[in-house]
């Protein structure tokens, strides 16, 4: 385990109210108890190329518009 970075959770930690602190042992229990899912990327190298190339362009340009929105109200 990489001591700095030990350093500056605990220093982090002592600012933060005990309601936050329990927040943050939390997560850090479930990131601990949580198993990796998934498949290696070269698995997947199977669908390349199966999107046709207009729905890609479809799709980025959905992205590049609606994502950058932000919704305040919602």
């Amino acid at each position: 385990m990489d001591t700095p970075i030990l350093d500056k959770l605990i220093e982090q930690l002592k600012m933060m109210p005990q309601d936050l602190q329990w927040r943050v042992l939390e997560f850090a229990h479930a990131l601990a108890s949580s198993t990796i899912q998934g498949v290696f990327g070269r698995q997947l190298l199977y669908f390349a190329g199966s999107i046709p190339p207009d729905d890609v362009k479809l799709m980025r340009q959905a992205i590049e518009q609606d994502c950058e929105q932000v919704y305040l109200n919602k």
